[in-house]
Parts: C-alpha cells; sequence; structure tokens
C-alpha cells in the first residue's frame, strides 16, 4: 500500500471538492450543485473539468503557495531594515514608519514594516492586557423611581379583607 498525499485545503475547497465528487458520480446536478457552491454554473464545470484531469488537487487555488506580484523588493527590505537599526531601534513601527517617510522618502506601510522588524527580531510587540474592570451595584441615586406595578386596589381588597 503506498503513502496517501496530504494536501491542505480551505474549507471552501474542501466542500466544493465534496460537492464536484457528487457531480461526477451523478448524485448530484450541476446547476444545484453550482447555487450551493456560491458560484457560477460556467465555473463549476471549470471545476469538474480539472478534478477529472488532476484528481483533487485539481480543486486547489493556483496561486497557493506563490509570491505576490505587489510584494516589495528583497532589497529595499535590506535598506529599510538597515535605516531602522542605525537610527530608529529604540522607535516602534508606527513612528519609524513616519520618520522613514518624512525623512527618507520611503512609502511603506506601518503593518508591512511591523512584520519585517518581526521577521528580524528587531520588534517584539507586546500584547495589550484587557483593563480589569470590577462589577459594582449601583449607587442609589435621589429622585430614583420607584417601581410599581400599574394595578389599583380599591376598597376592601386593599385592606387585605376577602368578600365571600
Amino acid at each position: 500500500m503506498e503513502p496517501q498525499e496530504v494536501m491542505a485545503m480551505t474549507a471552501q475547497e474542501a466542500r466544493r471538492l465534496y460537492l464536484v465528487q457528487q457531480v461526477l458520480e451523478r448524485k448530484l446536478r450541476q446547476r444545484p450543485a453550482a447555487d450551493v457552491a456560491g458560484c457560477s454554473l460556467r465555473q463549476l464545470q471549470r471545476l469538474v473539468r480539472r478534478v477529472r484531469q488532476e484528481g483533487p488537487p485539481g480543486i486547489v487555488h493556483r496561486l497557493r503557495g506563490r509570491r505576490s506580484n505587489r510584494r516589495h523588493p528583497e532589497t529595499l527590505r535590506q535598506r529599510v531594515l538597515a535605516l531602522y537599526q542605525a537610527h530608529y531601534e529604540d522607535f516602534g513601527p508606527t513612528l519609524a514608519q513616519e520618520k522613514l517617510a518624512e525623512r527618507h522618502r520611503l512609502a511603506l506601510g506601518r503593518e508591512t514594516l511591523r512584520r519585517w522588524l518581526v521577521a528580524a527580531g528587531l520588534w517584539q510587540g507586546r500584547r495589550q492586557r484587557p483593563r480589569h474592570h470590577q462589577w459594582r451595584e449601583r449607587k442609589a441615586c435621589c429622585g430614583e423611581m420607584v417601581q410599581v406595578t400599574g394595578r389599583t386596589m380599591t376598597g376592601s381588597k386593599a385592606a387585605g379583607r376577602s368578600s365571600s
């Protein structure tokens, strides 16, 4: 028996794979499967075709594991980290990003800089601890309204006497 290949899939991809397999086994028609999958009929037909050709890995998105086209160049990353170590080592990511933009004309997102600093071991974010607020009984206020029922009691019922 040969070892099975493990494949990482999102929950949506796993659901779509199940639906495509149901279509291939003719237990489900394509139109209802497309509606359940949340995609068009044409997209489901493309998925069915790819699963027929490639098997279950055909359902996984093609760009998984590839670098983004919008990625910053590695030279920029190295230059920013060198500037940070030389001039802004005691700054947090937000202030450092502002100073890099102001003094060095480097347009960079604060979160990008923070991720680079954490990866290089130059920044360790502190977790914000939630403030503890102890519950206390509300204080009585002058002029506070008294809760009463809307019913009025008259005559012998008010005095506690029964009429029988």
